[in-house]
């Protein structure tokens, strides 16, 4: 397994992200002070995105399926626990776009060669927020 988002668990084949880009930001609030550079005070995390691109061969391998699953992932709009293959958990993320490019119809329309891209980005799980329940889950979480 490379990795797992939500329900699809994304193996060598059928569907294989080769390239995996992640992007992560911190916040900061700007205050202004005379006669020297503004004064950045640390305020939290700030967006982390994920680039995932790959190529799947349907024809061969299948995969049509797992493309599906990222997009019905997709449309349910709800954040997906996000972990690498070795284990290591990557958060939660939401899928904010799939895109898929295919080459070589067969004579069902179908690609024989598909490029794929998925672009994930951090999110906190559904039914964790502010107040006291976010905190409590934050201590015992």
């Amino acid at each position: 397994m490379l990795m797992c988002i939500g329900a699809v668990v994304v193996d060598v084949y059928p569907l294989n992200f080769e390239n995996v880009d992640r992007k992560g930001t911190a916040s900061f609030a700007e205050k202004s002070v005379v006669g020297r550079r503004p004064i950045l005070e640390a305020v939290g995390e700030g967006e982390e995105t994920f680039e995932l691109s790959g190529k799947m061969s349907p024809q061969k391998l299948g995969g049509l399926g797992s493309l599906e699953l990222l997009r019905s992932q997709m449309a349910a709009q709800e954040a997906l626990p996000f972990m690498r293959g070795d284990g290591t958990p990557l958060g939660w993320v939401v899928i904010t776009d799939v895109q898929d490019k295919s080459r070589h119809l067969n004579p069902d329309g179908v690609g024989r060669m598909i490029e794929v891209s998925v672009s994930l980005k951090r999110s906190d799980p559904a039914g964790v927020g502010g107040g006291i329940v976010g905190l409590l889950f934050g201590l015992f979480g």
